[in-house]
C-alpha cells in the first residue's frame, strides 16, 4: 500500500493520512492524534507543530500489510531527525531511491534536496516506534540563530541551508540521554495547555541532544564521549553474565570484552542504570543473594560465603554489616546459629 501525503507542516502530515485511511482526527490543544482503522493495523500517529517551524511527530503503529509513506510537497522538504524506539523502519530519498534502515535505538538526520521528497518503508506485521524532530527552515532561519555559531561546519551549512540546495544524511546510534527524552516525548502525562508547552520545551532539548551528539560522532580526537542506547543493552548482558553465576568474581575488563564494549562505557552504563561502579554492583548482588540464603535456607554462613564467590568470613561480615546494619547471623533460622 502506497500513500502520498503532504510533508509540511504536521497538521497537513496528520490531515492527509486520516483522508486517506478514512479515519477521524482527535485534537488536544494543539496536539492531533489519529488511531489506524482495525482493518489497517494497530496504534496511532500524533504530532503538533509550534512556532519557528519546527514540529514533532510520533508514529506508534503495526499495520497489516507493507505501507510506504511518500512525503511529497512543491515547497522546501523540511529537515527531519527520525529516531527509532521499537523495531525498524526503512527510509529513502524520493530522489535516488537508495534504501537507508533504521533499527532500534538508532538516529538519522535527513534533508532531500530542493522539492524532492522521503519515503518511508513500514513492514507488514512490525510494530514500529518512532519520532521525527521536523524543522521547516525557512521559518526556523526568522528566529535568533545567533548565527549558528559552535556548529560543526557541515551541520551550520544544513541548518543555514533554507531552501535545500543539497542532501544530506547521516546515521548513528542515539544516547541515552536523548532515549529519556523520547520516552518522556512518548508518555502523555498531561493534556491541553500544559502539554503543548512541555512538547515544545521537549522539542527544543532533543534538538539539542542531537546537536550534540552528532558533534560527538565527528569528533576524530578521541572516542565518542556520550551513552547510546545500545551501552545500556550491554550493561543489561553484563548484569546477566553477573546474575548467572555468583561464585564468579569477574573483572571489569573481562564482563567489558564478555558483552562487546570498553570499560570506561561498561562503568559509565552501571552509574547511569544503578548509581553504582560495576564492583559495587556484584558486591551488592552478592549481599542481597546472601540475605535471602540466610533467612530462607539451612545453609551456614561458611557455606553462603562460599555460594557467592568470597573466601574470607570476616570481610563478607564486614560488608554485609556495612549494607544491612547488622551482621548476617541477624537473619540466620535459630537452629542454624547453633550448628554455624
Amino acid at each position: 500500500m502506497k500513500l502520498y501525503i503532504r510533508a509540511l507542516p504536521v497538521e497537513d502530515i496528520i490531515g492527509d493520512l486520516a483522508k486517506e485511511l478514512d479515519t477521524p482526527i482527535e485534537k488536544d490543544a494543539g496536539e492531533l492524534t489519529l488511531q489506524l482503522p482495525p482493518k489497517i493495523g494497530e496504534g496511532f500517529v500524533r504530532g503538533t507543530s509550534f512556532e519557528n517551524g519546527v514540529g514533532i511527530i510520533e508514529y506508534y503503529c503495526t499495520f497489516f500489510q507493507d505501507l510506504e509513506l511518500h512525503f511529497t510537497v512543491n515547497k522546501t522538504q523540511p529537515l527531519k531527525f527520525i529516531f527509532c524506539s521499537e523495531g525498524r523502519v526503512d527510509h529513502a530519498f524520493e530522489e535516488n531511491q537508495e534504501i537507508h534502515t533504521v533499527d532500534t535505538y538508532q538516529n538519522v538526520i535527513v534533508s532531500s534536496s530542493g522539492h524532492n521528497g522521503h519515503i518511508l518503508f513500514f513492514k507488514a506485521n512490525e510494530t514500529v516506534h518512532i519520532s521525527s524532530l521536523e524543522i521547516i527552515r525557512e521559518k526556523f532561519s526568522k528566529r535568533n540563530n545567533y548565527d549558528f555559531e559552535g556548529l560543526e561546519p557541515r551541520l551550520k551549512q544544513l541548518f543555514e541551508d533554507s531552501v535545500a540546495e543539497k542532501l544530506f544524511f547521516y546515521q548513528g546510534n542515539y544516547s541515552i540521554q536523548a532515549a529519556d527524552i523520547v520516552e518522556e516525548i512518548n508518555h502523555k502525562e498531561v493534556s491541553g495547555f500544559l502539554r503543548s508547552i512541555f512538547l515544545e520545551g521537549k522539542a527544543y532539548e532533543m534538538l539539542a541532544k542531537q546537536i550534540n551528539q552528532y558533534h560527538d560522532d565527528q569528533n576524530e580526537e578521541k572516542r565518542p564521549t556520550l551513552l547510546r542506547r545500545t551501552d545500556v543493552e550491554k550493561v543489561k548482558r553484563a548484569v546477566e553474565v553477573i546474575n548467572k553465576d555468583l561464585t564468579k568474581n569477574y573483572s571489569v575488563d573481562h564482563l567489558a570484552k564478555e558483552v562487546g564494549t570498553n570499560v570506561n562505557k561498561l562503568q559509565e552504563g552501571f552509574k547511569y542504570m544503578f548509581d553504582l561502579t560495576v564492583n559495587k554492583y556484584m558486591q551488592q548482588v552478592k549481599l542481597e543473594a546472601a540475605k535471602e540464603l540466610l533467612s530462607n535456607t539451612d545453609h551456614n554462613i561458611s557455606q553462603i560465603v562460599g555460594m557467592i564467590g568470597l573466601n574470607n568470613r570476616s570481610y563478607f561480615s564486614k560488608i554485609f554489616k556495612e549494607k544491612y546494619g547488622v551482621s548476617p547471623k541477624y537473619f540466620l533460622q535459630p537452629r542454624d546459629i547453633e550448628q554455624d
